[in-house]
């Protein structure tokens, strides 16, 4: 990796799988409104209509669409009560407390990536930070508690407006390269697996088109099997078309990616 200065990651689907957390409370919420459970295939291809990036907001419109397709005679619930059920679902206890009384599906997560790829690259003299739609109490426990990262610097919810607004991307930007954006100023990554990340970075060029920054997609980890190729590939395209500059295969290709290519 040559001549990139900084790199921000989103961290749902980057650097934790949230199949058997985020969206299956996702999913557990939606059922329990509409008596419907959507599939993955169902999730995905809301996402990728690129303004989807807060999972409370996609149950309620999944919820939305349904009763409406079927016709149903079922209440919508408020905004208030989706959060409160997915986060029943996903916490399993309260997110200002310990995580050591949680219970909920966070517990299933797996981690992408180790330490030892932050220390990599810091070591090339790279930077490195996050910009991510999780809560924050849900971000900082995969990055400080289960990554062991000490106060990475972090943009979660409720920090900026959601994706694909770029405001949180550029905030976090302009803090870790000096406050110095522009022609002269080190190119700039952002790794994400959504519709909404790709978005993020092109909204970003064109508040400040004179700074590099390099859009970087890869599909989120339930598409990564074999029995999903067809669909992982249906998904990486339409991250292309959306306007990502390269598709990785692991977030472990960046160790050898030349990104002044782009």
């Amino acid at each position: 990796m040559k001549n990139i200065g900084l790199i921000l990651f989103d961290i749902d689907g980057v650097i934790r799988s949230v199949e058997k957390s985020y969206r299956l409370s996702l999913k557990k919420t939606v059922y329990k409104f509409s008596g419907w459970e959507p599939s993955y295939i169902d999730i995905d291809n809301t996402k990728n209509e690129g303004v989807w990036n807060n999972d409370w907001d996609l149950s309620l419109e999944l919820i939305k669409r349904f009763i409406k397709k079927e016709n149903l005679n079922l209440k919508i619930p408020s905004r208030k009560e989706i959060v409160k059920c997915f986060e029943e679902f996903y916490f399993g206890g309260d997110p200002k407390k310990d995580s050591k009384y949680w219970s909920g599906f966070i517990r299933n997560e797996e981690l992408l990536i180790d330490k030892k790829f932050f220390d990599f690259l810091e070591s090339n003299g790279i930077t490195w930070g996050f910009v991510s739609g999780s809560e924050s109490a849900s971000a900082k426990f995969v990055l400080e508690k289960r990554l062991g990262l000490k106060s990475p610097p972090l943009i979660s919810m409720g920090d900026a407006p959601d994706k694909p607004n770029p405001e949180g991307f550029i905030n976090l930007s302009k803090k870790l390269s000096g406050d110095k954006l522009g022609p002269s100023n080190i190119p700039i990554a952002y790794v994400g697996d959504t519709v909404a990340d790709i978005n993020t970075v092109i909204n970003a060029r064109k508040e400040i088109p004179f700074q590099k920054f390099i859009s970087i997609g890869i599909a989120p980890p339930h598409l990564h099997l074999k029995s999903r190729i067809e669909e992982r590939n249906a998904y990486e395209t339409n991250l292309l078309k959306a306007g990502a500059d390269l598709i990785l295969n692991s977030i472990i290709d960046l160790k050898n990616i030349n990104l002044n290519q782009f």
